[in-house]
C-alpha cells in the first residue's frame, strides 16, 4: 500500500490538499501538532472516500528532533509522495521582529524541511513514481518588505529544492522534486504572522486564492512534468522549469 504524506495538514493547504489526494484515491499520512484537527480531517475524508486508508501522526516541526523522530515512524509504510507543507510566517520589519517567533519559523520552514527531504530523497530516489514537493512562496522569488526573513526562508526553499531537482536529473533518479510557490491564499498563516485574529481577506486583499484553489494547483504541479508550480504578479498559476541559475556540480 502507497502514501502520500502531507505536513502542516490540519488547516489551509495541507488540509485541502489531503481532501483534493483523497477524491484522487490516495492513501495518506497527515502530520501536524493538533490531534484535533487531524482526526476531523480523517473523518472528512473517509466521508469521500471510505476505501481510503488515512495515518494521523502528530509532530512539531519546530522542534527539529521531532523532524527525525518522524520519518523514522513513518519508515515502515512506502511512501509515494511527500508534501512538506508545514510553515509559518512572520509579518514585521526587521528590527521589529520578535527573534524567538523568528527563530521557530528558521526550524520550520528551512531545518526540518531540509531534514525530511533529505531522508526522502535518500531513502526513494530511484523508487519510480515517487515525488517530493516542497511548498515556497512567490515570496520565495521576491522579496516582500516587512516580511524579509519570512521571503528568506522561502527563497531557501525554492533553491534548495529546484538546486534538488537538477542534482537527480543529473544522476538520473526516479524521484521528481517539485516546489510550488503560492501567493496570498485564504488561510489561517497570516492570522498566525501578523498575531492576529479573523484576518479580512476580502476587506484587505484586492487579490488571493482559496486554500482550496491552492489544493488545485498543487495536483497540476504532482501531475506535471515541471519542477516550479509558481502564481505570478496577476495572481495566474504557471507550471514551468526551474527559475534560478544553475551552475555545474562541483568536484
Amino acid at each position: 500500500m502507497k502514501y502520500t504524506v502531507i505536513t502542516g495538514a490540519s488547516s489551509g493547504i495541507g488540509y485541502e490538499t489531503a481532501l483534493a489526494f483523497a477524491a484522487r484515491g490516495k492513501n495518506l499520512i497527515l502530520v501536524a501538532r493538533r490531534l484535533d484537527k487531524l482526526k476531523e480531517l480523517k473523518l472528512a475524508i473517509q466521508n469521500i472516500d471510505a476505501t481510503v486508508h488515512v495515518i494521523v501522526q502528530t509532530s512539531d516541526l519546530s522542534d527539529t528532533a521531532q523532524a527525525y523522530t518522524l520519518y523514522n515512524t513513518l519508515k515502515e509504510y512506502q511512501i509515494e509522495t511527500w508534501i512538506n507543507n508545514a510553515g509559518l510566517g512572520e509579518g514585521s520589519f526587521v528590527a521589529e521582529q520578535n527573534l524567538e517567533k523568528v527563530e521557530t519559523m528558521l526550524r520550520v520552514n528551512i531545518e526540518s524541511l531540509t531534514i525530511l527531504s533529505t531522508l526522502y530523497v535518500r531513502d526513494y530516489a530511484d523508487i519510480e513514481g515517487t515525488q517530493l514537493i516542497n511548498v515556497a512562496s512567490a515570496l520565495g522569488y521576491a522579496i516582500a518588505v516587512g516580511s524579509v526573513a519570512y521571503s528568506a526562508t522561502k527563497f531557501y526553499v525554492s533553491a534548495f529544492t529546484e538546486g534538488l531537482a537538477k542534482e537527480l536529473e543529473i544522476k538520473d533518479a526516479k524521484l521528481k522534486a517539485k516546489v510550488l510557490a503560492p501567493a496570498i491564499t485564504e488561510t489561517e498563516f497570516v492570522n498566525k504572522s501578523l498575531e492576529t485574529e479573523n484576518f479580512d481577506y476580502k476587506a484587505n486583499m484586492s487579490k488571493y486564492h482559496t486554500a482550496k484553489e491552492m489544493a488545485g494547483f498543487m495536483l497540476d504541479l504532482y501531475n506535471s512534468n515541471e519542477v516550479v508550480g509558481i502564481v505570478d504578479l496577476n495572481y495566474n498559476f504557471n507550471l514551468r522549469s526551474p527559475i534560478y541559475p544553475i551552475i555545474g556540480a562541483l568536484h
